[in-house]
Parts: structure tokens; C-alpha cells; sequence
């Protein structure tokens, strides 16, 4: 029995610099405030200003993707959305392979993208770096990628179980 197993989190270096420079000038905007002479915020506006662009940065760095595939199908799991993992068992998947894809152009970006506001025709994306996904096509015609670092060890691990797609 092979399994695949993978655990991805939002560590790329641009992403990063762009948040430190979109967190620099609030937060110089918020100092700048709270030490002139005319104090404009109160120190608990400013603590608390402070607070939410710290933490609404921070966050980012909670949200982990997390990849299963062995017997039973396709496990996936993108925290802090999904409190377990979700299964798409084999008996529900029409055809899976691994593909490129274009993250921006084609779901918007990166994280838990598609169905109700993005590109609804290209189906569901669960991403969180790179252009390299299993995608999944299931027998209601709901269309599922999901982002991998691993693609050799995705396909090999997929080879294992083709046979059990009907």
C-alpha cells in the first residue's frame, strides 16, 4: 500500500517582502499619530491598530494545506477552513492526473479559490505555491486541483491507484 502525504504552508519569500512593506506604512501612519504632539489616537487606538495589522498578517502564516492519497482516495485538508480532512473517495473520481496550471489567471491567486465568486467553469483550486496540481475530475462533473510540491511522488503514488477509477 503506498501513500502520499504531503503539508504545504505559505512560506515564499515574495509574499513575505510584500507583506512587510504593506505592513511598514500603517503602521509608520499609526506611530506617526500616536507620537506627534497633538496626539490624534489614544494609546489603547493604538495598541489595538496595532494589534489587528499584526495579526491579520501573522495569520497568514497559520494556513496549512495538508494532502493525502492512498486506498480510499484523495484526502485534503486547508486549515483554518476545514477543521478535518475532507475525502474524495476513488469510487466518486471520473479521471486524476497532474498538471500545470496558471494560479492567477486561472482562480485567482493562491489558497482556497473557485466555485461561487472565480472562474466557477474551471472548477475548485486548494493551493498555496508553485503551478503544479493533482487535478481531480469527479463523476458529478465538479472539478477539483489541488496544489503539490511533490510531482513525482504525487504520479507514482497515482499510478498505484488508477485502477481503482470506474
Amino acid at each position: 500500500m503506498k501513500v502520499f502525504k504531503e503539508e504545504q504552508r505559505f512560506r515564499q519569500i515574495w509574499l513575505i517582502i510584500i507583506l512587510a512593506v504593506t505592513t511598514i506604512i500603517p503602521i509608520t501612519k499609526v506611530l506617526h499619530k500616536h507620537f506627534t504632539e497633538n496626539k490624534t489616537i489614544t494609546t489603547r487606538e493604538f495598541t489595538a491598530i496595532l494589534v489587528v495589522i499584526v495579526f491579520s498578517i501573522l495569520i497568514l502564516f497559520f494556513f496549512k494545506l495538508k494532502t493525502k492519497i492512498d486506498e480510499k482516495g484523495i484526502h485534503y485538508q486547508f486549515s483554518p477552513f476545514h477543521f478535518s480532512m475532507k475525502l474524495i473517495p476513488w469510487n466518486q473520481i471520473t479521471k486524476v492526473g497532474i498538471r500545470t496550471y496558471f494560479p492567477i489567471s486561472e482562480f485567482g491567486g493562491w489558497g482556497l479559490k473557485g466555485g461561487f465568486f472565480f472562474n466557477k467553469g474551471r472548477g475548485k483550486a486548494i493551493n498555496v505555491s508553485g503551478n503544479i496540481g493533482v487535478q481531480l475530475i469527479l463523476k458529478n462533473g465538479d472539478k477539483i486541483l489541488i496544489g503539490t510540491q511533490k510531482k513525482e511522488e504525487a504520479l507514482r503514488v497515482l499510478e498505484t491507484y488508477k485502477n481503482k477509477l470506474i
